[in-house]
């Protein structure tokens, strides 16, 4: 739970203890308000202190974004992001917090900071040029199905 998540806890216990606890007689109608105002802050602490990829490891930067612009049909989602360390998981799970749509697919390629990097990621099927295919570490790739595929250097090392 993030320092809001506590915050938001404590006002919560001093409310209970000063407002309700203090009273003579609790009447039906503030114990009713104090369980949902108490259920409103729960629910909003929690939302605001979910993970995301600020939270991993890998000093994850994005280079190149390529978005199709059809919002009718499957949108195609390209990225090219730089890592400073090439930690599996962590890369995966950069990958799972991208957006998606149904039916439509995001591709991410992953690069070691330092290494050349492509400025432009394309549609279709050859996404980054093949001079950068060398230092590319691994390909994230979530498709029309939500099916998950995840390799580590897919066009060989350098």
């Amino acid at each position: 739970m993030g320092r809001t998540g506590i915050l938001l806890q404590n006002f919560c216990v001093t409310f209970v203890t000063n407002y309700i606890v203090s009273m003579n007689k609790i009447k039906p109608k503030y114990l009713i308000g104090t369980g949902v105002v108490l259920l409103l802050i729960w629910i909003v602490s929690n939302a605001i202190s979910q993970p995301g990829v600020q939270d991993l490891t890998g000093n994850f930067k994005e280079v190149a974004v390529y978005r199709n612009e059809n919002n009718t049909g499957p949108i195609v989602r390209v990225y090219a992001v730089t890592t400073s360390d090439t930690l599996w998981s962590e890369m995966e799970q950069y990958g799972n917090f991208m957006p998606h749509t149904k039916y439509g697919s995001t591709k991410v390629y992953f690069f070691r900071e330092g290494t050349p990097v492509p400025d432009q990621v394309l549609p279709g099927v050859e996404n980054i040029a093949a001079e950068f295919k060398p230092y590319c570490l691994a390909v994230y790739d979530k498709d029309a199905m939500s099916s998950v595929t995840f390799r580590r250097f897919p066009f060989g090392s350098k």
